[in-house]
């Protein structure tokens, strides 16, 4: 038996880290590859410990990436629940092209403050739950939630006349913004105020009213100033799909363990998700770059 992470190599640890947070797999199924690979028999205790060390010894690179993320001129956030010893809690990701970083904590407003910082300059990009409303930057909610709302709302009114077609001329106006999303800066600015008018006046009439889509107008007028950004900024997309791919393997990995079983554990899930989460992004090798990170001074 082996035990202790001082006595392993920089390989074998970086295997370990890569089979428990890339691949997924249970502590006893890493056990028999290890063993069947190499001969060598690791108890459960020491594969954890190792795989901690890899999330200790990245700290300071996770920190760095905060960092990054608060510089970035835009980024993506989204939030999932997750476990922790039994209890409920969330799961935020912060993220850009080449950039994840994930956060527990609340789902509330204060959490988008507490990474983002207040001397954050960038577009945050978004759906449209409520942490995200008191941010007083620039903003682009995301095209695809709505849109998703509006198809949900007319399959579940299928003979309302009136809702299909507010609905058909919404996606037009979208149409019409993502065609206009080019030229020159003027162009663009010009494409965005009529879009903005022409979204506006089609919702108007149903402001005040007890109509299907009344809801949906409200919230597309509160936000209509919010819906167009990626017009006017090339790095700015309609939709927050990033975000979503970016929690896509936490999601994954919470339906297998159901969560984790302590704080630490959430704090070493959350530091290997957001090393190689960044990696996998940068198209880097996962086990390479976990390799040069444990030999590096």
């Amino acid at each position: 038996m082996v035990g202790g992470h001082r006595r392993f190599g920089h390989r074998l640890v970086s295997l370990l880290a890569v089979l428990r947070d890339e691949a997924r797999l249970p502590l006893a199924v890493i056990q028999r590859l290890v063993r069947t690979l190499s001969g060598l028999e690791l108890s459960v205790g020491a594969i954890v410990d190792n795989v901690a060390a890899v999330a200790e010894r990245a700290q300071p690179v996770v920190a760095a990436l905060d960092a990054q993320i608060r510089a970035s001129p835009v980024v993506h956030v989204d939030e999932t629940g997750w476990r922790e010893a039994g209890r409920n809690g969330y799961v935020w990701t912060f993220s850009t092209p080449t950039i994840r970083l994930f956060r527990h904590g609340r789902r509330t407003k204060e959490m988008v403050s507490a990474v983002l910082g207040e001397a954050f300059a960038g577009v945050l990009v978004s759906d449209f739950y409520a942490a995200y409303t008191g941010y007083a930057g620039e903003h682009q909610y995301c095209w695809a939630h709505l849109l998703r709302d509006i198809h949900e709302l007319t399959e579940q009114h299928p003979t309302d006349a009136a809702l299909r077609g507010w609905a058909t001329a919404v996606r037009a106006i979208l149409t019409d913004a993502q065609a206009g999303a080019t030229g020159t800066a003027h162009e663009r600015w010009s494409v965005r105020r009529q879009t903005e008018a022409d979204l506006g006046a089609l919702c108007a009439p149903w402001l005040e009213s007890t109509v299907t889509q009344t809801t949906l107008c409200r919230r597309i007028q509160t936000q209509l100033s919010h819906l167009f950004v990626f017009v006017t900024d090339p790095a700015v997309p309609a939709t927050n799909n990033a975000a979503e791919r970016s929690l896509r393997p936490l999601v994954v990995a919470r339906k297998i363990s159901g969560g984790t079983r302590s704080a630490e554990g959430t704090t070493t899930r959350l530091a290997l998700a957001s090393l190689f989460g960044t990696w996998r992004a940068q198209g880097r090798n996962p086990y390479d770059a976990c390799v040069a990170l444990l030999q590096s001074p």
